[in-house]
């Protein structure tokens, strides 16, 4: 299981020509998931089309949005469940999101497109916009602080929902318990497979993280810096099941 962003790919960039082989070699010898706060367009621009032809795509599930929605290929992707938000729960968390920046004192100056997107099961906050460009996403919160502060802003205020770090600038919320490990779990049960035998990779995997609830669900973790550390890693895990 991946990650997306920072993980596979830099923030919403697609797969390069060496990660996108190697997920199909993999895909040739295992079952592979992504899960990510992206919403499913976001895996189709950045993973789906970029994938060679002849990969496996019935060996990958997708779970956009942290799990909140679980898509599998038959002929064409199929969604499997979907945890949507009420529209009063979605109002709830926009105006908490708001509100939150602004007393954190890190509302950025400049914007590239919209901060607040609706995603149907999960509303994500993206600090300098949705088409901010990577360079400055990855100056400004380097080190997670500036969101960790907004995040425990967020968590007085909205008790009833998880509140979760992703990307290089996102904060996704979500119901609560409805978070990665939950697509884990859903993904436990579609493919039959126990979570002992499963293993995650993603570069969020520390408390308030949205790659932290997998670990939380008991799954064998392996935390990576960027997507060049993901190479490695999914290099020497096809070599062992080859």
């Amino acid at each position: 299981m991946y990650d997306l962003d920072g993980t596979l790919a830099k923030s919403k960039a697609p797969l390069d020509d060496e990660m996108a082989g190697l997920l199909r070699d993999l895909m040739a010898v295992a079952k592979v998931a992504i899960i990510s706060g992206g919403d499913l367009p976001q895996f189709q621009s950045q993973v789906i089309e970029r994938l060679p032809p002849g990969a496996n795509l019935h060996n990958l599930s997708i779970l956009p949005t942290n799990g909140t929605k679980f898509f599998v290929y038959d002929t064409e992707w199929r969604k499997l469940y979907s945890e949507d938000l009420s529209d009063d729960e979605k109002k709830k968390i926009e105006d908490a999101l708001q509100k939150a920046v602004e007393q954190s004192g890190f509302q950025p100056e400049q914007s590239w497109g919209e901060r607040i997107e609706d995603r149907g099961t999960q509303v994500t906050y993206s600090a300098l916009g949705q088409q901010a460009p990577l360079d400055a996403k990855s100056k400004w919160d380097p080190d997670f602080s500036k969101r960790q502060a907004i995040k425990a802003i967020l968590d007085k205020m909205l008790p009833d929902f998880s509140v979760r770090l992703g990307g290089t600038t996102s904060i996704d919320v979500t119901k609560p318990g409805i978070d990665k490990a939950y697509g884990i779990g859903k993904l436990r049960d579609q493919l039959g497979i126990p979570i002992s035998d499963m293993l995650y990779i993603g570069d969020a995997i520390f408390p308030g993280g949205n790659d932290y609830p997998a670990k939380q669900a008991g799954v064998d973790c392996v935390a990576i810096r960027d997507p060049e550390d993901t190479k490695r890693v999914t290099e020497a895990i096809i070599a062992c099941l080859k």
